[in-house]
């Protein structure tokens, strides 16, 4: 019998009383017609950032030319990717990315503790994040996708956002709030999606992990 693959939604659900990073907008799902009201229909408006829930970093949102979400490749949002556990609060230093023995994987889901962090509707400034020697090996190592169980892969408010600007100056793209608390270490097929919004410096995404 052939074997069903198992499918992990590993998007956070857009609601109301969603973390949001300070100063960027907050989630509202606003009703413009209701059938209750005598409508003909059901019709809302959304309110959000580009940064809200998860969602993608693209060049532009920290390099004024870089591209935007739009004109990201395809191909690199799509296919193999492996779940990496860094059980630790703080920095992820290269030290603690070299302990996995990356081997030519193109696309590193970071699951951290920041994954229990959704269980509440309160923004936490003490994540797990990705410090500068990090990214710069993420960048030695050829990864080309890197992917956070938070709002942010930086730290809370660092000077000069360096593990950004190294990841998007050398096109690595940046998934950011993700919940891998139910995905297991391993490699999986990943399908992420994000809106098609012209010159976005980011953008909401759908993100699965086939099994």
């Amino acid at each position: 019998m052939a074997r069903v693959p198992k499918f992990l939604d590993v998007s956070v659900p857009l609601a109301h009383g969603l973390p949001t990073y300070p100063g960027n907008p907050e989630f509202e799902l606003q009703p413009i017609k209701r059938i209750a009201d005598g409508g003909s229909s059901n019709v809302s408006r959304l309110v959000m950032g580009t940064h809200t829930g998860t969602h993608l970093d693209a060049p532009r949102h920290f390099i004024d030319d870089g591209i935007g979400v739009d004109e990201l490749a395809l191909n690199l949002l799509i296919g193999r990717a492996r779940v990496i556990d860094v059980p630790k609060r703080g920095p992820i230093t290269a030290d603690d990315l070299a302990a996995a023995g990356l081997r030519e994987d193109l696309r590193v889901l970071l699951k951290t503790p920041n994954s229990s962090l959704w269980n509440s509707n309160t923004f936490h400034q003490d994540y797990a994040h990705l410090a500068a020697g990090g990214a710069r090996y993420l960048v030695e190592q050829g990864v080309r996708v890197v992917g956070i169980d938070y709002l942010s892969i930086e730290q809370f408010k660092s000077a000069g956002a360096p593990a950004h600007r190294t990841l998007l100056s050398n096109g690595i793209i940046i998934i950011e709030g993700l919940n891998l608390s139910e995905a297991d270490p391993g490699m999986y097929e990943m399908y992420c999606l994000p809106l098609r919004i012209t010159g976005g410096d980011g953008a909401p995404a759908r993100v699965v992990l086939k099994h």
